[in-house]
């Protein structure tokens, strides 16, 4: 299965496409409108839509009014009947990196993958601009896909691959290494409307916070492309018999 949070359209998901499809038969549900940002949200309060489309040619290739959870819910149970042999989110424009990846509706979507239980991958490139160049992926995810199928990740666990862009130079290979420690420090930008209403525009600037030689910023800015296995269970275990102490 094939899906990603910048819509079905997106440059990022035809070249996913066109990679992944020599390793077997694709079925692609994706958002029929970007959701970047959207996280693991699911639309619980209007109907969701799915809508066929033949710009992929003749694979089953649907739009969805949804987010890209939505879209993975809805492949699963109602388009395919039944669990992927693999899922692949992406190409997203831009990293998710560090904790970026809380954020991104791109990797939520592998998660939701991890959660089902099925191996899944979430690709992202280093660049913003919708004529982004993403010939430089396709080496990194055909040989990323290669290594799930022929050998498999642990169960609830997904990869979050990202991806140097090409105008950096040649990646110059793949490290498997942990997310940085590293988060946007927030600001609001206060603007007036054309009516002189007040609104406010999310800005900021993402900051490492504990910079170090074995994290997927580090290695990006070698030139690497970087794996980070990701997981859903958020428990800290570590905390746990801290909380032990506690009069509860």
């Amino acid at each position: 299965m094939v899906t990603n949070d910048d819509g079905i359209s997106a440059k990022g998901i035809r070249t996913l496409y066109e990679t992944v499809r020599e390793f077997g038969d694709v079925v692609m549900v994706a958002p029929d409108s970007p959701q970047s940002g959207m996280g693991h949200a699911i639309t619980i309060h209007h109907p969701l839509r799915l809508n066929p489309t033949d710009i992929y040619g003749d694979i089953t290739a649907l739009a969805c009014t949804g987010t890209p959870v939505d879209c993975v819910k809805l492949a699963i149970y109602e388009v395919m009947k039944r669990k992927p042999d693999l899922l692949v989110s992406g190409i997203n424009h831009g990293y998710n990196t560090a904790t970026n990846v809380l954020y991104s509706g791109t990797m939520s979507a592998a998660v939701e993958g991890a959660m089902e239980g099925i191996p899944a991958i979430g690709f992202s490139l280093g660049a913003f601009e919708a004529d982004a160049d993403f010939s430089g992926t396709v080496d990194v995810v055909r040989t990323v896909v290669q290594e799930v199928l022929d050998k498999g990740v642990q169960e609830g666990v997904c990869l979050n691959v990202n991806i140097p862009p090409i105008s950096a130079g040649p990646v110059k290979g793949i490290k498997v290494c942990r997310q940085a420690h590293a988060y946007w420090a927030d600001r609001f930008e206060n603007r007036l409307d054309q009516f002189g209403k007040p609104y406010y525009w999310l800005s900021g600037d993402f900051e490492d916070q504990q910079p170090a030689d074995d994290t997927d910023l580090h290695w990006i800015e070698e030139g690497y492309a970087t794996v980070v296995p990701t997981q859903f269970d958020l428990t800290s275990y570590s905390a746990i018999k801290d909380l032990e102490n506690w009069e509860l």
